[in-house]
C-alpha cells in the first residue's frame, strides 16, 4: 500500500524535530475496524447533540454571554484563550452557524464505553484519508467488501458541498464555493486539494483572491469571479492582514470587511477556536445541560483544569498517574504521559504547569482499546491502541455525521499517541448496516 499511497500523493508533512516539513506516507492498515450499527446510532446521536451545544455556546460567547452571567462557565475560561476573537462580537454569521465542520476525537475505554477526548473546531483534518482508505480497501479486498454490509462514506464530499452552499450569503442563488489553502507546503495540502477536487470547486491561495467594494473575487483568465463561501484551511491569525497579523502572506486583505457586510461566508467562522480549547472541552457536558436541557449521550474523559486551585493541587500530587496536555495544541504535540518520566522530568513538567496553569489540563491515563494491526517490520499482526476521529457537518438543514470516521492507530508498541505527526497510522472504519 505504501507505493500506491505515494503515487496518489496520500501524504502529510511532519514539522517535528529532524523532519523539517518532509513529506511522509500516511500508513494504512488493511485490517478494518468494525463498529456495530447500534453502537454507531448512539454515537451519532451524541455527536449531533454535542455539536448543537457547542454552536450555541460559541454564539452565546460572542453575543449575550448568558452562560458566563449564569456562572455555568467562568469568564477566565474564555477571554485568555488564544482563539477568542473580539472581532466576532460585531459579526453574526449566516443562520448563526459558527462551526460548520467539527472533528470530535473519541476513545473506547476498557470498560467498553466511548468517551470524548477532545473537539477540533478550527480546521479538523483527516477526512480525506477516510475516503482514500475506503477506496483502497475496495480495490484490495474487493470480494470481502462486496459481501459486507457496510455503510458508505462516499457521499461526504457531496454532503460537505451541500453544507457549504446552504450557508451562502444569498440563499436564493447557488453560491460559488472555494477552498482556501496556505499552499502546497502545508501539512494537510493533500486534503485541501482532495476535497476541492471531489466537490468540484476551486482550490485557491490568498494571492488568488481580492476584495473590492466588500465583495470577494477570484482571479481567473476570464476575469474576476465572485466567491460566496470560503472553506478556509488557514488559522484566524493569517486570514486578513488588515485585522489580524499584518505580516500574513496567506490571507486576503479586506475579507473580514466583506464578511462583516454579509457578502461572504467563512467556514468555519473566525473565533470558533474559542471552543477548540481543551479546557473549554471539559465544560461541554455542562453546555449540553444548559442549552439543550439534556444529559450528555457521550461522556467526556475526566479532565482536571490546572487553573483551578483544587485541580492543580490534585494534578501536582498525582502527576505520575496522569497525562498532561497543553490546551491549544493539536497533532499530539506537547502531550506528556507522566508515568514514563523520571523524577527530574516530572519536576520539570510541574514547573512548566506552575508557570502558566491556564495553558494546561490533565487527564487520567485511559486504557484505549486495541485492535489487531499488521506491523510491517515484524511481518505479523499485533495489538495496537486506536482512537476515532469523527466528522460532523452543521449547515442550514439537517446535520450530517460521516459514518465511522478515521480510526487512528499508534503503530509504536505500547504508544498511546495515535496522531500521524507522531508516527501513527490509520484503518478503514466499517459501520455495519
Amino acid at each position: 500500500m505504501t507505493q500506491t499511497s505515494l503515487n496518489q500523493g496520500i501524504t502529510y508533512a511532519v514539522y517535528s524535530d529532524g523532519h523539517k516539513g518532509a513529506e511522509q506516507i500516511f500508513p494504512f492498515d488493511l485490517f478494518p475496524r468494525i463498529i456495530p450499527a447500534p453502537d454507531w446510532e448512539k454515537l451519532e446521536k451524541g455527536l449531533i447533540q454535542r455539536n448543537l451545544a457547542l454552536s450555541l455556546f460559541i454564539k452565546d460567547v460572542y453575543s449575550e454571554r448568558k452562560i458566563l452571567k449564569d456562572k455555568i462557565a467562568p469568564p477566565a475560561l474564555i477571554f485568555p484563550s488564544h482563539h477568542y476573537s473580539e472581532e466576532m462580537r460585531s459579526i453574526r454569521p449566516k443562520h448563526d452557524i459558527y462551526c460548520h465542520i467539527c472533528g470530535t476525537d473519541l476513545i473506547r475505554h476498557s470498560d467498553g464505553n466511548y468517551y470524548v477526548l477532545e473537539d477540533n473546531l478550527r480546521s479538523p483534518s483527516g477526512v480525506s484519508y477516510v475516503l482514500s482508505n475506503r477506496d483502497a480497501i475496495k480495490r484490495t479486498l474487493a470480494n470481502a467488501f462486496r459481501w459486507s454490509s457496510v455503510r458508505s462514506v462516499s457521499e461526504y464530499p457531496a454532503e460537505l458541498l451541500a453544507t457549504l452552499q446552504s450557508v451562502g450569503p444569498k440563499s436564493e442563488e447557488r453560491p460559488s464555493v472555494a477552498v482556501l489553502t496556505p499552499g502546497p507546503y502545508n501539512s494537510a495540502y493533500y486534503e485541501h486539494s482532495f476535497l476541492a477536487h471531489r466537490m468540484g470547486v476551486e482550490l485557491v491561495e490568498g494571492r488568488d483572491l481580492f476584495v473590492e467594494n466588500n465583495f470577494v473575487y477570484m482571479r481567473t483568465i476570464h476575469g474576476p469571479r465572485r466567491i460566496d463561501v470560503l472553506y478556509r484551511r488557514i488559522d484566524d491569525a493569517f486570514l486578513d492582514p488588515l485585522v489580524f497579523r499584518p505580516d500574513s502572506m496567506l490571507g486576503v486583505a479586506g475579507i473580514m470587511g466583506a464578511y462583516r457586510a454579509g457578502n461572504i461566508t467563512i467556514v468555519n467562522a473566525p473565533g470558533t477556536g474559542v471552543a477548540d480549547d481543551k479546557a473549554v472541552c471539559s465544560y461541554v457536558p455542562a453546555m449540553i445541560r444548559y442549552y439543550l436541557g439534556e444529559e450528555p449521550v457521550i461522556p467526556n474523559v475526566p479532565t482536571y483544569l490546572c487553573e483551578r486551585e483544587e485541580d492543580l493541587k490534585y494534578v501536582l500530587e498525582h502527576m505520575k498517574d496522569l497525562v498532561v496536555k497543553p490546551v491549544d495544541m493539536s497533532g499530539g504535540y506537547g502531550v506528556v504521559i507522566c508515568d514514563r518520566l523520571s523524577k527530574a522530568e516530572l519536576e520539570e513538567v510541574k514547573q512548566t504547569i506552575l508557570h502558566d496553569p491556564r495553558n494546561y489540563i490533565a487527564q487520567p491515563r485511559m486504557a484505549l482499546s486495541v485492535h489487531s494491526t499488521y506491523i510491517e517490520n515484524k511481518g505479523a499482526f499485533e495489538p495496537r491502541h486506536i482512537d476515532l476521529r469523527t466528522f460532523t457537518l452543521m449547515g442550514k438543514d439537517r446535520p450530517y455525521v460521516l459514518p465511522g470516521g478515521l480510526s487512528r492507530v499508534a503503530l509504536k508498541e505500547g504508544s498511546l499517541i495515535v496522531n500521524s505527526s507522531q508516527g501513527g497510522g490509520s484503518k478503514d472504519t466499517w459501520v455495519t448496516v
